[in-house]
This record gives C-alpha cells, structure tokens and sequence, in this order.
C-alpha cells in the first residue's frame, strides 16, 4: 500500500501502525478513546490540561490497562506543575510528551528525555522550529489556526510552505483543517511523515462526549467555529476555537475580569492565564460531561464543515486510508 509507504516513517517515531495522531482535547482525549485510538493503530494523546500529577498518573495507568500500543501525553507548559507531570508520564513510561502552549526550553526537554522519552511539540514559525530542533526536539506538529482548541495564528498552508518545505530532513506532523485522506496522502508527498486530526475524533462513536455536544459539532458550518477576541495584546493568550455561543460571550467577559486583577496587580501574568484556562476547562467540562451546548464550550476546528456523521475509529480511518490510496494510485497513473 502506497499510503503506509509515505508513512513509514512517522509509524516508526509513533510506534504504532499509522502515522496519525488524536489531537489532544481536554475532558475528551481520557483513557477511554486514547485507548481505543491506539488498539485501533493510530497514536492516541492523553491530554492532561489542569490535572496535577496524581490525577494524570490515574489516567496513564487505566489507559495501559486498556493498551499495550504506545501513546503520548499532552502537557500544557503555563501548568505549574509542569515538573511533576513530566516526572509522572516518565515513571510510568510513556513514550512521547506532547509539550503545548508555548515554546519549551532547553531544560525541559532534557528532563523528558532523562526519562527516555520523545519530545514532541509546536511551532509558529521557521526561526522557533529551527531553534526547538537545536535543542532536542524529536520532532515537530505544525498546527494551522484552522484547527479547534488553542491554536496559533497562522494556517496550515502557510506553515506547510514556511516550515515543512524548508526543513524536510526533520520529522514534521500537520495539523489544522485535516481530514480527507486525499490531503494527508499529499502532505505525506510533501514531506511530512504525518498527521494529527481532532475534531473528527471529537464525535467519533468511542468518544465519551455528551451527545448534545457531537450532534452540536455535527451540525456546525466552518464559519461557526471562532477565535474570541483577544482584549489586551499586553496580556496575550493562546486562541481557543470553538463553535460561538454564549460561552464564547462569557469567555469575553473573564478576560476582562482577568486583565482588571491583573493591572491592579492581583494576579501575576502566568497566574492569569492560567484561570483563563481553568475558565475553558470548567467550560468544556459542561458542555462534554454534561451536554450544556448553550453555555458550554464547544472546541472544534474548521473541519466541522465536512465532519457530518458520527463514524468509528475504525470507520474514519478505513475511509482515510481509501481516499489516500486512491488519490495515489490515481497520481501514478498520471
């Protein structure tokens, strides 16, 4: 098969059959559908968002009980105890760490690979990938500002041709407005040894999501899924897309709530991003747990607007693989 050809070598950095990986998205990428990622060949991301070490170290155990395939955590680096669930994923051995949120330094990634682990993590541009890649860095995710969740500013086209077209003799990942397999097959040809995808995984049928929240999604257009404002330049926070709704409105308003402690001095500059993400956290727990749609945040990228039906795993992928391969196979032709 062509398609596991081109994917030959992000299978090996993975460990696991295919080259793609589930996007880690808070209260949805649990043990449960992580799990059934990984058992169903595709490499599966744990995200840890506002866990502490012993809620993580929860998580990582029930996914190995469910899996012996490998699997990776996500780890946001504005968490203060960034340290302890670094040293938790390492105990546990996992085998790659996703660093999220901003660009990690040097000595953070030593210290994931003390362990044995692989660093992965992301860039938004060629000057910081170049750099990331100096220090340790075994391999890069390009997350174009289509995607759902926190995202960076800039799309995934550009950072193909900024990026990947610059610095193919490194392991690069494309994310962001992926799904057809049309599209990853010719991100393959361009250099990239895979993909993530999320939202599709997001309403996939082993999800635990409410089914408030995937028929949400399901119904959704691209055009619905936004990046609030942002209300301060000085007081900067990763963008989160998301379908609009009221909590969108309210998100608004607890940057302004923020930003007034912050200038008053209350609340240092990481502290306050760090409510900001307890705020999205507790926001996305209502609408996935607990199927609010109206006030709850709806995280999903772009791809809403061709992710129409709730499928397996093993459904997205059979039909993923298919469209590679015939786009391939038509190419050769060609």
């Amino acid at each position: 098969m062509k398609t596991l050809k081109l994917m030959e070598r992000g299978s090996k950095i993975l460990g696991a059959k295919y080259s793609i990986l589930g996007g880690a998205m808070t209260w949805i990428s649990e043990s449960n559908l992580v799990s059934a990622m990984s058992n169903a060949g595709i490499f599966g991301v744990l995200a840890s968002g506002a866990m502490d070490g012993d809620l993580l170290k929860t998580e990582i155990e029930s996914t190995q009980e469910k899996t012996k395939r490998n699997f990776g955590v996500n780890i946001i680096l504005v968490n203060p105890k960034l340290h302890d669930l670094v040293e938790v994923c390492g105990e546990k051995k996992v085998s790659h760490v996703i660093l999220a949120g901003g660009i990690p330094d040097k000595s953070i990634i030593e210290k994931i690979h003390s362990y044995g682990m692989q660093v992965m993590t992301f860039s938004p541009s060629l000057s910081v990938a170049k750099r990331l890649f100096k220090h340790g860095i075994d391999s890069l995710i390009l997350e174009g500002s289509e995607a759902g969740g926190h995202v960076g500013p800039v799309s995934t086209m550009v950072l193909i041709q900024d990026i990947l077209l610059n610095l193919k003799e490194y392991p690069i990942f494309v994310a962001g407005g992926i799904l057809r397999g049309e599209v990853v097959a010719s991100v393959l040809q361009l250099g990239a040894v895979g993909c993530q995808l999320g939202t599709v995984f997001a309403c996939c049928k082993e999800s635990i999501a409410h089914e408030n929240f995937k028929k949400a999604l399901l119904r959704a257009s691209g055009r619905n899924a936004v990046t609030p404002v942002q209300l301060d330049k000085k007081f900067s926070i990763a963008p989160v897309r998301a379908i609009e709704n009221l909590g969108t409105e309210e998100f608004i308003a607890k940057q302004r709530e923020v930003l007034a402690k912050f200038e008053k001095g209350e609340v240092a500059l990481d502290n306050g991003r760090l409510l900001l993400e307890h705020f999205w956290a507790g926001s996305l727990r209502r609408a996935i747990r607990e199927g609010d749609v109206d006030r709850g945040s709806l995280m999903a990228g772009q791809i809403v607007e061709i992710v129409k039906e709730e499928k397996s795993i093993e459904e997205i992928m059979e039909t993923l693989l298919r469209e590679a391969e015939g786009f391939l196979s038509h190419a050769t032709l060609a």
